[in-house]
């Protein structure tokens, strides 16, 4: 079960954002990703837990930050209920629906829930369709980027070849690009996150 801790820091400047510390690992529904991310200062950021079918679309999301919880999942499209985490009722929250292919976010654990979903082979490039929730407030954004992933190359290891894939992720409304690397079910690098400590090895590409 790989575990381990994620440095979060703004991408532009370098300021240091904090950390997220996750276990992932495969289960009966496909793969679980949970994680708590902190500020600097050490006080709770929020959390995540996201699991993947084993088609790895999303079944089931729940983020807290802010104040807010967001509880989603993939059916015919992706939905999502919003509410306050202090809400004494269901009337409170507020519903959500779009035909978006799955969720985004702040956490590492979308990078990869994504880059899983759509399976590229190196050279390959497409489209894909999300709803974004970040921040503190967590509100929904819909929007669409392009993934392509430029190559596959293999690093050697103490246990053998280790295959990183490094993608290149466009945001098609403001054409931001990112490059992003990954391997197995753990996120090596992307603007703002850094993988500073791994305890276990990551779980082979499924």
């Amino acid at each position: 079960m790989p575990n381990g801790r994620y440095s979060l820091h703004d991408p532009h400047d370098g300021t240091p954002l904090g950390e997220e510390r996750f276990q992932c690992a495969p289960g009966p529904a496909g793969w679980r990703y949970v994680a708590k991310s902190y500020r600097p200062d050490g006080t709770v950021l929020g959390t995540t837990d996201l699991t993947l079918d084993a088609r790895h679309r999303p079944i089931r999301v729940e983020l807290r930050s802010g104040g807010w919880q967001v509880r989603g999942g993939a059916l015919d499209g992706v939905h999502w209920v919003r509410a306050a985490t202090d809400s004494a009722t269901d009337t409170d929250a507020t519903e959500g629906a779009d035909r978006a292919h799955a969720f985004t976010g702040d956490s590492p654990a979308f990078l990869i829930a994504t880059a899983r979903l759509l399976d590229l082979d190196p050279g390959a490039s497409t489209r894909i369709r999300l709803v974004s929730f970040t921040g503190q407030a967590l509100a929904p954004r819909t929007l669409d980027q392009s993934w392509q992933l430029l190559t596959v190359e293999d690093h050697p290891t103490d246990t053998g070849p280790l295959p990183v894939e490094h993608y290149c992720v466009t945001d098609l409304e403001t054409g931001e690009v990112r490059d992003v690397h990954l391997t197995g079910d753990v996120l090596l690098a992307a603007p703002g996150i850094d993988l500073e400590e791994l305890e276990s090895p990551p779980n082979p590409r499924r």
